[in-house]
């Protein structure tokens, strides 16, 4: 019987060794913390969406690049995660906003012990407390505890570079490019942006969120919410625009988007509610006649120029248009998630490294992108099972 190593105990690890063939490999997971699945449990911290309910289809294009997951988004679907899920105990609903739920009596870590009693069942053997540091001369896997391991094949799922708490921190890239492998810098994502907010306006109006808005930024546009801090901005409408933003800053540091405040009127209905109020002040006019809440408003007169407030068109204009400039992430650690890593390059299309003989690299060590909501663990899940198929078949 041949052996697999995984290195690092995250979703797509805890998904590879759920579906290999144990009759075919002996599987061993090695976590350098005292537990695995400790990012996948910060996933549940705001909400626990294991993946997105909306077509397969439609889920494909959230990601960057949308080519690089499209095979394994569709041999592991978000319908065939539902499913096993289902099997090993784990029942869930779709909410409101599309996203998938464990049922509301389930609790992350009872997902999580589902999901370690299918390895235990498969013989999956699991190592806490070993830090993998690199290769022997003879490519023979070595540990901090100088523990040496010999293995068939290995694949690597050591994280990307946010919430160092739970392991993933990026320090492995060095590693990697000893072997001539590349390894692109880490950037936030899905992450807050700063906004250079007034003293007074952050005091009155920090915490606030803005609903059912638009938000565009260069070609894309995206409809949410996002929350006023005193940072700046965050919320999946900011989030889901992150690729666009990092490319303003690549060449500028900053990144301009622009808000919709009412994405359900059109320019032409906003224009027609203000000259038909029979309220006499301009404030009054957009507290009653289009609804906009109190920050709202209070966003509209930040932004807008005492001459454009009065003027029906230029007023009417920023309503679907204002413009707020970011000049910053949040740091790398307090992004939901980051980009760059492993470039999409070294690896094939089974996600074997082209430099490195039967040894994979799965998740978010991986330079490839995608918003919240479930996509990101989705992505995840199916890069293992997709791995745990091709070992497979072998």
């Amino acid at each position: 019987m041949k052996s697999i190593s995984i290195i690092g105990g995250g979703p797509s690890a805890l998904l590879l060794a759920s579906f290999i063939d144990e009759s075919k490999y002996e599987v061993t997971i090695y976590e350098k913390n005292k537990t695995v699945g400790r990012k996948f449990l910060v996933a549940g911290d705001g909400g626990f969406n294991l993946t997105h309910g909306e077509p397969i289809d439609r889920m494909i294009v959230r990601y960057a690049p949308n080519d690089f997951l499209k095979s394994a988004l569709l041999d592991f679907s978000n319908l065939n995660l539902i499913d096993w899920l289902k099997e090993i105990g784990v029942s869930t609903f779709i909410g409101s906003s599309k996203r998938v739920y464990p049922d509301k009596e389930i609790k992350p870590i009872e997902v999580l012990t589902k999901i370690l009693s299918v390895l235990d069942s498969k013989g999956v053997s699991v190592k806490c407390d070993q830090t993998w540091v690199g290769w022997t001369a003879n490519d023979e896997l070595r540990f901090e505890d100088n523990t040496v391991v010999k293995s068939d094949y290995v694949v690597f799922a050591l994280g990307g570079g946010s919430w160092k708490v739970t392991g993933s921190d990026g320090s492995w890239g060095n590693i990697f490019k000893k072997k001539d492998i590349v390894v692109e810098s880490f950037q936030p994502s899905n992450c807050a942006y700063q906004v250079n907010w007034d003293e007074k306006f952050i005091t009155k109006f920090g915490g606030e969120p803005l609903k059912n808005i638009s938000i565009k930024c260069g070609d894309k546009t995206q409809k949410g919410e996002v929350v006023i801090t005193k940072f700046g901005l965050e919320g999946n409408a900011i989030y889901a625009l992150s690729p666009e933003i990092r490319v303003d800053f690549k060449t500028k540091r900053s990144s301009a988007i622009y808000i919709d405040l009412k994405p359900s009127l059109s320019l032409e209905a906003i224009q027609s509610k203000i000259n038909g109020s029979k309220l006499k002040k301009m404030t009054d006019i957009l507290k009653v006649d289009l609804k906009l809440s109190p920050v709202q408003l209070a966003l509209v007169k930040k932004f807008v120029s005492k001459d454009d407030f009065m003027d029906v068109e230029k007023l009417s204009n920023q309503i679907k248009n204002l413009k707020i400039e970011l000049i910053g992430f949040e740091v790398l650690d307090k992004a939901i998630s980051t980009v760059g890593g492993v470039s999409l390059s070294s690896v094939d299309d089974n996600f074997e490294f082209k430099q490195l003989k039967d040894q994979f690299c799965v998740g978010e060590m991986l330079n490839w992108d995608a918003p919240t909501g479930g996509y990101l663990l989705q992505g995840c899940f199916s890069m293992g099972v997709s791995v745990a198929k091709f070992l497979n078949a072998k």
